[in-house]
């Protein structure tokens, strides 16, 4: 936008009047036309995977002699084939619960040890070494975790069998600690970092005229934590927590090294055995024929869409409270 300023004599002392003239610069356009591309290519993209998961998972479907949502079983290499996801579902949705309850309460006092506590000398190595474990291959997080995670839980197993065993979620019956709550341990580690570093930064962003505030009422620093940071960057947490979920849910190798699998819904999460969508795909693809394979594609699909309600459910509770958000502040 360009502006001409015309002189005007009418009136001793008036603003002179400012005509505009539009002239549209070639690097926004550009700019305009790459940003909405980008977008467009982007939903194609979301459109042309869910087309291609439900055409084939429909196929499959229509030949699975079982009820696809509830069977426990999976027989893709039978005639007819009989498969379902119940089991899949339970372990997907369980162990990233687990993972989940574990990960985000220490990842967010991490944070803010981190940006309110640690001195800087302190809080900058600290960081690196959080950011880093984000960089670790998932297969080296499960070769980790099935030969040094498993074999040093079973002491924490038998303390839960002796102390909450009678619950019957917490028995442990022996053997190989290769069980869904497993899996969940070794997600929340493998989340933590993306928690972290995106909680650390929303609550760097916290303006200081409120904390400030709050010390100057005689607020104590926790205080000034719960009544101005946490408040301000609980979209944050939310955005960061989904993220982490994210990964979670379509965690593959980490799971398969670590996991005992079999097509049962056990009472106790530390019996061994369970399964994962993200799991089964990755250990079944090789050798299933081409009907195996739309049905693995079919539990592709249902995982697609599990991770699009999450994501959604999110962005909602984010929408309901715009208050807390950095652009309200």
């Amino acid at each position: 936008m360009k502006t001409d300023i015309e002189p005007t004599s009418s009136v001793a002392g008036s603003p002179p009047k400012v005509k505009t003239r539009s002239t549209g610069r070639v690097g926004d356009k550009i700019f305009l036309g790459l940003s909405r591309g980008s977008g467009i290519a982007l939903l194609v993209i979301m459109a042309a995977i869910a087309a291609f998961l439900t055409y084939r998972a429909a196929i499959a479907i229509s030949k699975d002699e079982a009820n696809f949502l509830t069977y426990f079983e999976w027989n893709t290499g039978s005639s007819p084939m009989r498969f379902g996801i119940a089991v899949l579902a339970y372990g997907t949705v369980v162990s990233s619960i687990i993972a989940m309850v574990i990960a985000v309460p220490i990842a967010v006092g991490i944070a803010l040890f981190i940006s309110h506590y640690a001195p800087r000398r302190l809080a900058t190595p600290v960081a690196y070494v959080i950011d880093l474990l984000a960089a670790v291959p998932s297969i080296v997080y499960g070769l980790w975790g099935a030969l040094f995670l498993v074999p040093h839980l079973t002491g924490l197993y038998t303390w839960f069998d002796d102390y909450l065993g009678w619950t019957g979620i917490f028995s442990y019956q022996g053997g190989a600690a290769r069980s869904l709550f497993t899996v969940g341990i070794l997600l929340a580690i493998m989340i933590l970092p993306i928690v972290t570093s995106v909680s650390r930064e929303v609550f760097r962003q916290v303006p200081k005229m409120h904390e400030e505030a709050a010390l100057a009422l005689g607020a104590t620093r926790w205080e000034v934590i719960r009544m101005s940071v946490l408040p301000f960057g609980r979209s944050g947490i939310i955005s960061a927590s989904m993220l982490g979920l994210g990964r979670a849910l379509g965690e593959t190798m980490a799971v398969a090294t670590v996991l005992s699998p079999n097509f049962l819904i056990e009472t106790s999460l530390l019996d061994p055995g369970g399964g994962t969508f993200a799991q089964n795909i990755a250990s079944r693809f090789k050798e299933a024929g081409n009907d195996g394979r739309d049905a693995l594609i079919a539990s592709g699909l249902v995982l697609f869409v599990i991770t699009l309600l999450v994501n959604g459910a999110a962005r909602m509770i984010i929408a309901r409270r715009k208050e807390y958000s950095g652009t309200a502040a």
